[in-house]
């Protein structure tokens, strides 16, 4: 799984880059599923609702094009249609018509929304550092020390997105 190779010639040993995706990718599902798990319990919302009313909360008009959502959720646009319909049933969003194109729709958050955003940012914000701090305790299926060189190698490869 490790190769001692330089990366970006700086001579430190580095993970081949598939592997080290695939230890993150372990983490970000086992950190997801957890996430959901409590939002559910908690709040009465999914994972993915709350993060595309995260996205709309945070849009200039509060609203972004079904396959903008998509593009930010990490769904198809299908997947995301019908996640905007579980989200307009629980009164969170609405769908308006695009002015300049008809076949155009948008997501829009409802003033229910907003106050689910507030009133569930700052503890999934702690939720998150909660089971971060203590992933050793949560995932103890997963090698903790693999993922940290992981997010390292991930992270050198990320840095070259800047590079010239």
């Amino acid at each position: 799984m490790y190769m001692n190779s330089s990366s970006a010639g700086n001579g430190s040993p580095t993970q081949d880059s598939a592997a080290a995706w695939a230890q993150v990718a372990a983490l970000a599902a086992a950190v997801d599923a957890t996430l959901g798990r409590w939002l559910v319990d908690m709040h009465g919302i999914g994972l993915t609702e709350y993060r595309a009313a995260l996205h709309l909360s945070m849009s200039p008009q509060q609203e972004l094009r079904i396959s903008e959502l998509a593009n930010r959720v990490g769904l198809n646009q299908s997947s995301v249609t019908r996640l905007v319909g579980r989200m307009e049933a629980k009164g969170l969003v609405t769908r308006d018509t695009c002015p300049d194109d008809g076949r155009g729709v948008y997501a829009v958050i409802t003033s229910a929304g907003l106050d689910a955003v507030t009133r569930i940012r700052k503890p999934f914000e702690a939720k998150v550092t909660e089971i971060l701090g203590n992933a050793s305790k949560e995932f103890p299926q997963l090698d903790l020390v693999c993922i940290d060189r992981s997010l390292r190698t991930i992270a050198q490869l990320v840095s070259l997105w800047n590079s010239p």
